[in-house]
């Protein structure tokens, strides 16, 4: 039963991230156990913990659906990144071995060279590299409840597609940002680590603010 339920969990939580479920979708159990090969009963529980998550609102006498974001959300949103994620750079700068450091250098790194040329551009990598980087950086923190927090904050749909909202420049200001933050936490400086931190989470929010807006005309 928990294995069935971890891969119900893992092939809904993918279509939402990846946009096959789109916010404001109606999902159902049986189409949901269709689609990802087992019984509705463990994809009820899957939608429970999605629920719990936050991906997934659940409205009473009409069903599941996968959660919308406003503009009034995405800033609480960050406001909450803000707070936690820049003290999780400033106690990473104080408790981050050697290992943790130099992957997070290998993943600065790999970043700098996905966003450096245009025509070899892969999003889904480099979603995947940036959320490596920041679950890292958290780990770092050494502090399983920081962890707990921030699961259900930054697994929001909009915030896990943000970077396909984002123009290169903006692509590449964030790698230099992912850099400079390693920089910070091999000085030990736990300022600077969370001044990096607050303006890397501050451009993100304004990046996906702006793509949310109406077109012009």
């Amino acid at each position: 039963m928990a294995v069935a339920v971890e891969s119900a969990y893992r092939a809904i939580r993918d279509g939402i991230v990846s946009g096959v479920y789109q916010p404001g979708d109606h999902l159902t159990a049986q189409d949901l156990a269709a689609a990802s090969g087992v019984s509705r009963t463990p994809v009820r529980e899957a939608m429970r913990r999605l629920h719990a998550e936050g991906l997934i609102r659940v409205i009473p006498n009409r069903g599941a659906f996968v959660a919308s974001l406003d503009e009034t959300d995405i800033h609480k949103i960050y406001d909450l990144r803000v707070v936690l994620e820049g003290y999780a750079a400033e106690a990473a700068s104080r408790s981050a071995d050697d290992r943790q450091i130099e992957a997070l250098q290998a993943l600065a790194d790999q970043l700098g060279e996905m966003v450096s040329d245009p025509a070899t551009l892969d999003l889904d990598l480099v979603a995947a590299n940036n959320n490596s980087f920041h679950r890292l950086l958290v780990a770092a923190a050494d502090n399983a409840r920081l962890e707990t927090a921030l699961a259900s904050i930054v697994e929001a749909p909009l915030v896990l597609r943000t970077f396909r909202r984002y123009s290169l420049e903006e692509l590449q200001r964030s790698a230099s940002q992912h850099r400079e933050l390693v920089k910070a936490l091999r000085a030990h400086d736990g300022l600077w680590a969370r001044s990096v931190m607050t303006s890397h989470i501050l451009a993100g929010r304004d990046a996906l603010l702006k793509s949310l807006e109406p077109p012009p005309g």
